[in-house]
């Protein structure tokens, strides 16, 4: 039974990496045309207008959406009606609210163009409920294969559709319309694939437990959102939007680590731990274990960005984009304190403690909120170099309630740590070397940029070698299972 449950979890990871892959290949090669084709300022102001319509779209989607049905233990029917019933309503409102506000935000702001971007963007809410609700019965079932093949067509649709636009001179709008066009094209995949226009059959069944649910849930999503996307909203109104522009950027580039592992692993994460906390496991254990993992492949990525974000930056957005650099820089080190924040939330659920998530979330971010604006009045670089400090009190809080629930003490979690920091240390060194190469012209951008990737995998391999770091031993354990897989999927050579 245990062997069948790993073989399902890295069966999902397998398609979700699939997805995330192939979908990041085509965002960054979308990203490298439209950085050529839109200047800082239009970035800034798309960057604005998906600030405020994120910030929304994360409220209503968490107050009775994904959350709710993958941790539910015996989900019926008018269970699903319910939840789909409510967050219609929500997006609706919602979608309006947007429309009549749209003037007011862009006098806010200062600009016009900002009501066209809102008025455009609140187009996604009539559209989320049927994807989020159809996507989230899909992840509860572990159905990842699935949802990989609706996310490429989307995603390769707002690719297509941004860059069309932008160079058809749609300036900021091009990515906005790009998103709606990606949206409509994942429900209408979504709901043909799912077959099932009964789970959207109005209900208000159950509605007091969702709504109780969703009323933490919620929160706890908007406000992580809202904290996510502050610098850029208070840029935009201290500052100007080339400034949002540059720092949204920034972020970006210092999120592919997001893009590649997070996001590749956080759809199964919390299904996985929900159904091994269902079974009885020992939640320290999973989560103990799952940081070392974590922190041996994000700290040394987050790294190998820092020092090599001059070349990443020049071959990937272009030279008019090296203002960005530092920024980068900053924002990778302030990083390296989430290596385990894909993992609270979940294990928050688990727990059945969902608002001690808004409770942490609560202590830690209005005080980062704080610093965050105080920074803004002194430049783009001072908001990055707050995450210095920001960042890492976030992670304290959060493992302060966390290590209560589990019985993790912190010299357990330095133990844990120790053998990823030593790997991290061994990947800054080889490719410090590279950096100092490629900054004293003896390598150019893209050959110094390609000598630092094969140095940092052999020196991460050789560090968790000499560790013994517990990944290599998953490395093994996954890539058997995978050959399993493979086998069982290849056909059978002497089938009649």
């Amino acid at each position: 039974m245990a062997d069948s449950a790993t073989r399902s979890v890295q069966r999902s990871i397998l398609f979700s990496a699939l997805d995330r892959y192939i979908g990041l290949l085509v965002v960054f090669f979308a990203t490298a045309v439209l950085a050529r084709l839109l200047s800082p300022e239009e970035f800034g102001i798309y960057a604005v207008v998906n600030a405020i319509t994120s910030i929304i779209a994360a409220c209503f989607q968490e107050f009775a959406g994904a959350s709710y049905l993958i941790q539910k233990r015996e989900l019926s029917r008018a269970s699903v009606q319910t939840t789909f019933t409510i967050t219609l309503m929500i997006s609706v409102a919602t979608a309006f609210v947007l429309f009549v506000f749209a003037q007011p935000i862009s006098r806010l702001f200062e600009l016009d163009r900002l009501r066209y971007g809102i008025e455009i963007s609140a187009l996604n809410f009539l559209l989320l409920p049927f994807s989020g609700t159809m996507a989230a019965l899909f992840r509860r079932e572990m159905q990842f294969g699935t949802l990989a093949i609706c996310n490429l067509a989307a995603g390769a649709t707002i690719a297509v559709v941004s860059v069309a636009l932008a160079m058809a001179h749609f300036s900021y709008m091009a990515p906005l319309w790009g998103a709606v066009a990606g949206n409509a094209v994942l429900a209408v995949m979504l709901l043909i694939l799912r077959n099932d226009l009964g789970a959207m059959r109005p209900s208000l069944v159950d509605c007091r437990e969702i709504v109780g649910f969703g009323l933490y849930s919620g929160a706890v999503s908007v406000v992580n959102v809202f904290y996510g996307l502050a610098p850029q909203l208070f840029l935009a109104r201290v500052l100007d939007f080339t400034a949002v522009g540059l720092y949204s950027r920034a972020t970006a580039s210092t999120q592919i680590f997001d893009k590649l592992v997070t996001q590749v692993i956080s759809p199964v994460v919390m299904p996985a731990v929900v159904a091994r906390h269902k079974a009885g496991g020992d939640l320290k254990a999973v989560y103990l274990e799952a940081i070392q993992m974590l922190s041996a492949v994000q700290w040394p990525f987050l790294a190998f960005m820092a020092v090599m974000a001059r070349p990443i930056i020049l071959i990937w957005l272009g030279p008019t984009w090296l203002e960005i650099v530092p920024l980068v820089q900053l924002l990778c080190i302030g990083n390296l304190a989430l290596f385990a924040a894909c993992l609270t939330y979940p294990v928050f659920v688990a727990l059945g403690r969902v608002q001690d998530a808004l409770i942490s979330s609560l202590i830690s971010l209005p005080p980062s909120l704080l610093v965050i604006f105080g920074a803004s009045f002194l430049g783009v670089h001072a908001v990055a170099a707050s995450a210095l400090v920001t960042l890492p009190f976030q992670a304290a809080v959060a493992f302060h309630f966390l290590g209560r629930h589990l019985g993790i003490r912190p010299g357990e979690l330095v133990r844990s740590l120790f053998r990823s920091g030593a790997v991290t240390a061994l990947v800054i060194g080889g490719v410090s070397i590279c950096a100092a190469l490629t900054d004293m012209q003896r390598l150019s951008s893209l050959a110094g940029l390609g000598f630092a990737f094969v140095v940092a995998l052999l020196c991460w391999w050789l560090g968790l070698t000499v560790t013994g770091h517990p990944l290599l031993h998953q490395f093994r354990y996954a890539a058997t299972g995978l050959a399993r897989m493979a086998l069982g999927l290849w056909p059978s050579r002497t089938a009649p």
